[in-house]
């Protein structure tokens, strides 16, 4: 384990600065005294600096080859960033109240609009971002890395599947996710949802962009360029 302690440690702290704020006492708490709006800002803040310790430490730990690099690599994450994306600009603020982050007001269960798509939008951007960069990183420490992010997105799916249900009653949660995809396109194939109006293009730009700024900030942030070269 010499010279794993840093990640380790990382990764112990990516873990208990998501697990400890989904405490149901301890949020209430900190809300209490911070605000909703104080208690999110403090939580994002603290997310995204665990995130860089993590993303810094995984480069930093120990090189062990899980498989060889090749060239067609690069090609999965520049493929799959730009349609995670995508899912999460016409996600951002649309309605959907059987995900998290999503308002529950203006909501049609026959018209859910990307929640028709993909249920967990958010959700789904992480876990192909996630597995799509495990492909040209083929080492030991980013493999953990990436794997755990795409594991959790998965996991998250399906826990807050469960919560939901559980919440809303197993009738109105069924009713209004009747359209709803759990896996990506699973109502589009099975005839139980379609497109009620063509994509916003405010929204497909806005995708872009993200995925543009993405791109051209990855070799100052990371350190490594997302393009083949």
């Amino acid at each position: 384990m010499r010279g794993w302690g840093e990640f380790i440690a990382a990764f112990l702290a990516f873990l208990l600065s998501h697990a400890l704020p989904a405490r149901p006492l301890l949020r209430r708490r900190l809300t209490a005294r911070l605000g909703e709006r104080g208690y999110l800002a403090l939580y994002s803040l603290a997310s995204l600096a665990v995130l860089a310790w993590l993303v810094a430490a995984t480069g930093r730990a120990p090189y062990v080859p899980l498989w060889t690099a090749e060239p067609w690599h690069l090609a999965v994450p520049n493929l799959a960033v730009p349609l995670a994306c995508l899912l999460v600009a016409f996600a951002a603020g649309a309605p959907n109240p059987l995900s998290f982050g999503g308002p529950a007001t203006g909501f049609d269960p026959a018209h859910p609009g990307i929640a028709g798509l993909a249920r967990h939008p958010l959700l789904l951007a992480i876990g192909l971002w996630a597995l799509a960069h495990a492909v040209p990183n083929g080492d030991l420490a980013h493999a953990v890395l990436f794997g755990s992010f795409a594991g959790f997105a998965l996991l998250g799916m399906l826990a807050i599947d469960r919560r939901k249900r559980r919440r809303l009653g197993a009738p109105e949660w069924e009713a209004l996710a009747a359209r709803t995809s759990l896996w990506p396109g699973a109502a589009l194939l099975a005839g139980r949802w379609r497109p009620s109006a063509p994509p916003s293009a405010t929204r497909l730009a806005a995708g872009l962009l993200l995925w543009l700024l993405l791109l051209l900030l990855h070799r100052p942030v990371i350190g490594v360029s997302p393009l083949p070269p």
